[in-house]
């Protein structure tokens, strides 16, 4: 893992900081970048957003996508987990705790706001981030490419219908021409530019590919939090009012990675998979493309919704509780193995 990928909470933490101070001390040049909008996409923060999701859309092959029959049963099982389960039960959870637990908590104006960011979370499986946590629990990596480039091809034409979904379950109200132009403008249209330049690169061979990759990993990350101080401007009001609502949005995010982590582990071994294949299957069906979550929430309900909110908590507990999920995976290797044979 880089530096910045390493201690992302950290950088996440000081962005938060540094955003709720320059929110207080110069509110107006904030305020005036959150008014650049064109059909209800921010332009700065659209920019941003393809500084940060190009780079990882970079890495995937989708002609891996031919690799998906030679681990068939650890493919299932995470689409299973990505599409069937975690949306659902983030949805389950965001109202078990936002709407029971934790209400008299939580300003009521944002509630449907924080459910929202916490489904828009849940519905965009993980892309680039599950490279780095494959490689730490020694993951089959064709496996993971495979899976990778079969959930965005999947989330292309799934994200914004099972979004859809889910809100109106919760009865919120979504907007489909902004929810169709957030999946055309970062999800569809990137995946086209990266692939062409993909491309392009490797005609001039693999090196070339990955000194490009090296060059734009820091640039992304730098891209997401400049991006975070953007959004922690505008929310840094309600987070001095009530500075415990980020440990309250933890919780069900929290809860939800361990519970479809444990899922997928459990039913690869069930299966019989192997222990390098339901590795990352488990870590896939846990983590998030928290870019195209924060991207989303943004243009769906604005800069200082709580659903920004929501999803910006996912980034701010990615790592940590991702790299937990890593250690219980290589520290039960000799369970699973006993278990499968």
């Amino acid at each position: 893992m880089s530096i910045f990928e390493r201690y992302l909470t950290l950088w996440v933490f000081l962005c938060i900081v540094a955003g709720v101070v320059l929110g207080k001390i110069a509110p107006a040049p904030f305020h005036w970048l959150g008014g650049l909008e064109i059909a209800k996409v921010n332009l700065p923060v659209g920019l941003l957003i393809w500084v940060m999701i190009i780079p990882m859309l970079l890495r995937i092959d989708f002609g891996a996508l031919h690799e998906v029959s030679k681990h068939w049963r650890g493919i299932g099982v995470t689409l299973f987990i990505n599409w069937a389960v975690k949306p659902f039960s983030m949805a389950f959870l965001g109202w078990f705790f936002i709407r029971h637990v934790f209400l008299r908590y939580l300003p009521a104006a944002e509630i449907d706001s924080y459910i929202a960011g916490l489904v828009l979370l849940a519905a965009a499986p993980c892309t680039a981030m599950v490279f780095v946590w494959s490689r730490l629990v020694n993951g089959e990596p064709m496996f993971t490419l495979s899976q990778v480039a079969l959930n965005d091809a999947i989330m292309v034409f799934a994200f914004a219908p099972l979004v859809a979904l889910l809100l109106g379950m919760s009865s919120i109200i979504v907007p489909w021409d902004t929810l169709l132009v957030s999946v055309v403008f970062y999800i569809v249209l990137p995946v086209l530019f990266s692939q062409v330049w993909r491309r392009l690169l490797l005609t001039r061979g693999d090196v070339a590919l990955q000194r490009t990759l090296a060059a734009l990993g820091p640039v992304s990350i730098s891209a997401l939090l400049l991006t975070l101080v953007l959004l922690f401007s505008f929310q840094g009001n309600a987070i001095v009012k009530q500075p415990l609502i980020i440990l309250m949005l933890a919780v069900p995010i929290t809860i939800q990675v361990y519970f479809t982590s444990s899922l997928a582990y459990w039913l690869n071994r069930r299966f019989g998979e192997a222990h390098c294949v339901a590795g990352p299957s488990a870590l896939i069906g846990a983590s998030n493309f928290f870019e195209l979550a924060v991207a989303a929430a943004i243009s769906l309900f604005g800069f200082e919704s709580g659903a920004a909110l929501a999803t910006v908590v996912g980034v701010l507990i990615e790592v940590p509780v991702m790299l937990s999920v890593v250690y219980i995976v290589k520290r039960t290797q000799g369970w699973y193995l006993a278990g499968a044979e």
